[in-house]
């Protein structure tokens, strides 16, 4: 069974569908996680507690992905290119675990700001 989450960010709420990584199962544990938004091109990012390996890592994910980031401890949205991408592929600052996936339009992430705060906690 797949756990669903719900990540607000400033006014943005987003539902994402955990896969069954060590590292979303990692995420699961740590909730309710509290932080502060960045942003970085079309990908929105936040620090966590959370310390999980680099398992299946990706180079490039696609749109609505949602990464796990080992050296920043962080999760991360993608909804677009960012300043690493080459062409209109979605590539992360260096590789990420894949924990997730975005239900419904990511794009609406492009309305969070950097130091929104965000929350994430289980989905009801």
């Amino acid at each position: 069974m797949s756990t669903e989450i719900k990540i607000t960010a400033g006014s943005v709420t987003v539902k994402v569908e955990l896969n069954d990584t060590k590292a979303a199962k990692s995420i699961k544990e740590a909730l309710p996680i509290k932080s502060e938004a960045s942003t970085w091109g079309d990908e929105v990012y936040f620090s966590t507690p959370v310390k999980a390996p680099l398992e299946d890592a990706k180079e490039v994910v696609e749109m609505g992905d949602v990464g796990y980031w080992p050296p920043g401890k962080a999760i991360c949205l993608f909804f677009g290119p960012t300043p690493a991408s080459r062409g209109d592929e979605i590539r992360p600052a260096s590789p990420v675990v894949v924990v997730g996936k975005v239900i419904g339009d990511p794009t609406i992430l492009k309305a969070v700001r950097d130091g929104d705060s965000v929350t994430v906690e289980l989905s009801e």
